[in-house]
């Protein structure tokens, strides 16, 4: 049976909001699309209804102080009147975007290799203008945990709450995974975390081919500048920007691979994102074995 929120108590109403919260629930939907362009033809409609109902009677011409401004009326040349305005908010300008061309490609390359440390590198991304996903985002989520860490682990993008911290990896996968590390005796001071785009998508959707390809050159020197013993690369999007491979995570991850950029080779462990185990939980006895991998492969580095 379908009810509405006015059929709920406020304690009833609390306790659902809350569960939607514990679900990681971050956008709610109407039950049925809305039709934006009817909504703005019965407003257009409505506009012209009221301009004619206003409209001088017997065809008298209204005084010149009554006329609209010359900005306003129909183009004599072209027969065409004004646009109405959009009844869902104004059009964004095209100074609020921006479309990467290949100066911006080429000037991510050149910001990400003058980078000498991680801190310049973190500058060069502040003052990067070339993505777009910089617009809308909140905050620059670069990195969490210790650089000087044997083991340095690579995201995918950040979500709501890593937007809002500037951190990667603090909302409820940043929880599980700080169960994950501590279930193998790590935490954030014996890691290093970061993720391969820095700002968060709108509506968390997927980053788009050119803004993962746009943020390559930052991760790529961001891994020769931390120097890792050991890459583990969480989910698709890592894995595959990194490693080259074309197969989904669940057929690569727990393979040991190597990467190699920028004269270092690394041995790297694709994984499940911590994201991914949270929507399908039976999944976590894979990354458990994952982890599991990774601890004997940091004992074989550091042997005693």
């Amino acid at each position: 049976m379908d009810f509405s929120a006015s059929d709920l108590s406020a304690e009833e109403l609390h306790a659902l909001i809350g569960f939607y919260a514990e679900s990681g629930v971050e956008d709610l939907c109407e039950d049925t699309a809305v039709d934006r362009f009817a909504q703005s033809a019965e407003a257009q409609l409505a506009r012209k209804q009221t301009a004619g109902s206003a409209a001088p009677q017997g065809g008298e011409k209204p005084r010149e102080s009554e006329q609209a401004p010359v900005r306003e009326r129909a183009n004599p040349s072209s027969g065409a009147s004004r646009p109405a305005a959009s009844p869902v908010g104004p059009i964004p300008q095209a100074s609020q975007l921006t479309i990467p061309d290949e100066a911006a490609f080429k000037d991510a390359r050149t910001l990400a290799a003058d980078a000498s440390t991680i801190d310049e590198l973190r500058s060069a991304l502040e003052g990067f203008s070339g993505c777009n996903l910089r617009h809308s985002a909140k905050s620059l989520v670069f990195a969490d945990g210790n650089p000087d860490a044997d083991v340095m682990f690579i995201g995918e993008s950040p979500g709501r709450d890593e937007d809002l911290q500037g951190l990667p990896f603090v909302g409820r996968p940043g929880q599980l995974l700080d169960r994950m590390l501590g279930a193998i005796g790590m935490d954030r001071g014996t890691s290093y975390i970061t993720t391969m785009i820095p700002w968060r998508p709108p509506g968390n959707r997927p980053p788009a081919p050119h803004e993962i390809e746009l943020c390559r050159p930052f991760v790529e020197r961001h891994i020769a500048l931390a120097q890792p013993k050991i890459l583990v690369l969480l989910g698709n999007i890592s894995t595959r920007t990194l490693l080259g491979l074309d197969k989904n995570i669940l057929a690569v991850r727990g393979s040991w691979s190597t990467y190699t950029s920028q004269g270092v080779v690394i041995p790297a462990m694709p994984t499940l994102n911590p994201n991914y185990l949270l929507r399908n939980p039976s999944q976590k006895k894979l990354a458990w074995a994952d982890l599991l991998s990774l601890r004997k492969q940091m004992a074989d580095l550091n042997p005693g």
